[in-house]
């Protein structure tokens, strides 16, 4: 019996960022930041993942060595691994996104035995996570948590990333606690006020709703009441890759404790301000700090 079980496809990242000529290749994927993240937390974590031969074992050596269990990890001979390239503005207020290649997705026939867990989070990231396979994951886990950004993005030719509805939202019936940043939401609902599309999404049966914000935190509805939780302001900015995934992380990991949602708030707030200070997911603090953040946080109030 897992904590948390992550599906979707690990990546390799191409991270450009503002002031520097070459990109960073580091190990991404919404699976990557949400497990390490939760393994800081002592969360007992796995993976249900795809890769090509071309992904680096000195990737998985590193996940092992951090905790991350990899049975369920599948390596396919001769294709590749899904690639992303991120290049940021100046201020990283904003990214584009391209896909250099797309792994096949993960089919509910090939999750043979699925682990068992306490929670399940669903963090696709170019489409690779079926219904069917949703559908099985959700009968071996107490709840199950999404990220649906992998669900509508759209790529052209060239690869370039552009947001999309969410062409099947049963998807969001076997969800307990949903994910998104504010234009994902937003995009879904085909609503622009943030309370109507929490609300929105809170009427397909989804008892949480989690909209990050950036710079100025993350909205948490509970049941329909909607808490602000203010972002910890981080000693610098390097990479904002995977800030909400490790907000997840953290988040998931006190959750499947039994802790209540301000505490498991503050602690992925806590999390996603430590993520931000490396690049990609190589910097996650330890326990005691993010222990130290999530308190300050607490302290301050949830409004």
């Amino acid at each position: 019996m897992f904590d948390l079980v992550s599906v979707g496809h690990f990546s390799i990242d191409s991270i450009l960022l503002p002031h520097r000529k070459t990109p960073f290749v580091v190990l991404g994927g919404s699976v990557a930041y949400v497990s390490l993240a939760a393994r800081r937390l002592d969360a007992r974590v796995s993976v249900i993942s795809k890769v090509g031969s071309d992904f680096p074992e000195a990737y998985k050596w590193w996940l092992e060595q951090e905790g991350v269990d990899l049975s369920n990890v599948t390596t396919v001979a001769n294709t590749k691994t899904t690639r992303f390239e991120l290049k940021y503005t100046d201020d990283f207020a904003d990214r584009e996104l391209r896909s250099e290649s797309r792994m096949a997705p993960i089919t509910a026939e090939e999750v043979q035995h699925p682990p068992k867990a306490v929670a399940v989070h669903v963090g696709p990231i170019a489409g690779e996570v079926t219904i069917e396979l949703v559908e099985k994951l959700r009968s071996c886990c107490k709840f199950m948590s999404l990220d649906p950004q992998g669900l509508v993005r759209r790529f052209d030719e060239e690869g370039k990333a552009t947001l999309g509805p969410l062409v099947d939202k049963r998807v969001l019936r076997y969800v307990d606690i949903f994910k998104s940043s504010l234009v994902e939401i937003q995009t879904i609902t085909g609503v622009t006020e943030l309370n109507e599309a929490v609300k929105t999404v809170h009427d397909c049966g989804v008892n949480i709703v989690i909209v990050t914000l950036g710079a100025d935190g993350a909205a948490v509805s509970v049941e329909g009441t909607i808490h602000n939780v203010p972002a910890f302001k981080s000693e610098r900015i390097v990479d904002p890759t995977g800030a909400g995934d490790a907000f997840m992380g953290g988040f998931l990991a006190e959750y499947t404790r039994g802790e209540d949602c301000s505490w498991c708030s503050c602690v992925g707030a806590a999390v996603a301000s430590l993520v931000v200070e490396g690049v990609g997911p190589t910097f996650f603090g330890d326990k005691e700090e993010i222990t130290r953040r999530a308190q300050l946080l607490y302290e301050k109030g949830i409004k």
